[in-house]
């Protein structure tokens, strides 16, 4: 029994290998390209492309692999090397690394990526079209350091007075900083250096060519501002003795404005770039059908050249010590590009036998898009299907994107826990959470509906939810109270 529990404990532990290889699994389209990339520049006995002979026999499937870490492993003596194991015509058949369950016509494209230009740096960019002396540019240069990725300068200006001078060494007054602002506000996007909303809202609307609606809406936000954000829309009807059709035009000009100019720039501190997704799944006669990304499918086979090294070796008489070493050398790296291409291979399956589970388990919403018949699933239930860990079917999860007809989505957005309707059947919180978003949407805009409601009309509907747990899928679906819901 001890014996049993012993191998148990052992057979827990994970090998370097093992772990390499969840890492893989982990890795979306792209990331695992760089991986590839890198692997390919560490590993000169590990070749991309198709050999010139095809093989009908996989070979690797008989043959075990040798763990190897040189900071754990004995020196292997070169004499005990079989070298005809490294000579035989063992690389992978181009069909084991070679999806064909995916189509080459838009995968394999390369895909654009935005320009690394970070916020700060396009705003410094726009700096060099103003004719400014050295100390201003200097004092433009530090404001534009100061502002933070919302587009927004949270500083008092006496406060970056001091600032410039213990830090930066220059020395200069409250009235050259406001002139510097107001170089800062002229920047794009508009609104940006803005000290707080009220003053970021005002610039964007003193660069709109002016109209009636524009300086009834300037006014409102300059004067009027805290009865705007509480839409306190009958006093600003009294105080400004205009129409609703006026003031709702007015209203309209400030709901265009951006609260975070900063937020909007693409580049802000990071490059953006385009999802490439992992799977694809298309409708084709009524029938679901899934396909892997042939990025993630490479041909890979090992060397030639070093396998012609171990002939080399294995032909010569004089053995000396260098070759020796050599010999060690290559037999490492044949190792490790045998274990990397069987490595994609298991990484392969993993993501398609995964991938595939999921979808014949969502095949309702796949079949229609409809959000409302995504069914509850966690990832044991998809572990339980295909044989695997959770924590790999997680890893599948959480970083890969998959085509579908109703747009591009994240895996683990089709998870969800699950709760009971009031006919005790299971169903998804994706679900209610659709329909709590119609809700709200058909909602009178003029009098939208607070969350008691919103929990009366779900009931009513047969989802019976506490009110607290109404407010916890608004705010994870990003709306608002409904105060700020209002509507002229």
């Amino acid at each position: 029994m001890l014996k049993q529990f012993l191998n148990l404990k052992l057979s827990q532990k994970l090998s370097p290998q093992q772990i390499q290889l969840m890492k893989l699994i982990q890795l979306p389209t792209q990331a695992f390209e760089q991986r590839l990339l890198e692997e390919m520049n560490e590993n000169p006995a590990l070749e991309t492309g198709k050999e010139e002979d095809e093989y009908e026999k996989d070979e690797f499937e008989n043959e075990d692999f040798d763990d190897y870490d040189d900071a754990e492993s004995e020196r292997i003596d070169a004499e005990d090397i079989n070298i005809d194991e490294y000579l035989s015509n063992d690389e992978t058949p181009d069909y084991k690394t070679q999806a064909n369950n995916y189509s080459d016509d838009d995968d394999d494209r390369e895909t654009p990526f935005a320009a690394p230009v970070s916020f700060h740096q396009d705003l410094i960019n726009q700096l060099n079209t103003f004719i400014l002396n050295d100390e201003e540019r200097d004092i433009a240069e530090f404001l534009v350091g100061s502002i933070d990725d919302m587009g927004y300068i949270r500083r008092s200006v006496a406060d970056m007075v001091d600032d410039m001078a213990f830090t930066q060494g220059i020395y200069t007054d409250e009235k050259m900083v406001e002139k510097m602002l107001q170089v800062i506000h002229e920047l794009e996007p508009s609104g940006v250096g803005a000290q707080d909303l009220q003053e970021c809202l005002l610039l964007q609307l003193k660069h709109k060519t002016p109209t009636e609606s524009v300086e009834l809406a300037t006014d409102i936000i300059e004067n009027q501002f805290d009865a705007f954000t509480k839409k306190h829309y009958d006093k600003l009807l009294q105080k400004y003795n205009v129409s609703n059709e006026q003031l709702k035009k007015a209203i309209h000009e400030i709901e265009k404005l951006n609260p975070k100019p900063g937020g909007s720039f693409t580049g802000n501190n990071k490059v953006t770039e385009n999802v490439v997704p992992d799977f694809a799944i298309r409708i084709v006669d009524g029938e679901l059908e899934l396909t892997l990304n042939g990025r993630n499918a490479p041909s890979l086979h090992v060397s030639k050249d070093y396998q012609e090294m171990m002939q080399t070796y294995k032909d010569s008489r004089d053995k000396s010590a260098q070759q020796k070493d050599a010999v060690q050398f290559i037999k490492q790296k044949l190792d490790s590009a045998k274990w990397f291409i069987d490595a994609i291979r298991q990484r392969q399956e993993t993501l398609f036998v995964t991938m595939n589970a999921i979808m014949h388990y969502q095949e309702e919403f796949f079949l229609d898009g409809d959000e409302t018949k995504l069914k509850p699933m966690i990832l044991k239930d998809i572990a339980d299907m295909v044989g695997l860990d959770i924590s790999t079917i997680s890893r599948v999860a959480n970083s890969k994107y998959v085509e579908t007809p109703y747009g591009t989505k994240l895996i683990k957005e089709f998870f969800s826990e699950s709760m009971k309707n009031d006919q005790g059947e299971d169903v998804s919180t994706l679900e209610i959470k659709k329909i709590l978003q119609n809700t709200i949407e058909e909602e009178d805009k003029k009098k939208p509906l607070p969350d008691d409601q919103l929990a009366e009309i779900l009931k009513e509907k047969g989802y019976p939810i506490a009110r607290r747990t109404i407010a916890k899928y608004r705010e994870q679906l990003d709306i608002p109270v409904a105060r700020m819901r209002k509507k002229m």
